[in-house]
């Protein structure tokens, strides 16, 4: 039974899934998107 538990333990450390790209995959999106929308909105500026 201690092999086994020692076992899962190892495995959930080493294997986190795809947390870490999923997270940076939104930080760049939503930065991306923020960029955008400032470049777009910028043209419509009423001098």
């Amino acid at each position: 039974m201690t092999g086994l538990t020692e076992a899962l333990a190892a495995t959930s450390h080493s294997n986190d899934g795809p947390g870490a790209l999923l997270r940076i995959v939104i930080v760049v999106g939503v930065v991306g998107a923020a960029l955008l929308a400032w470049f777009l909105l910028r043209g419509y500026k009423q001098d």
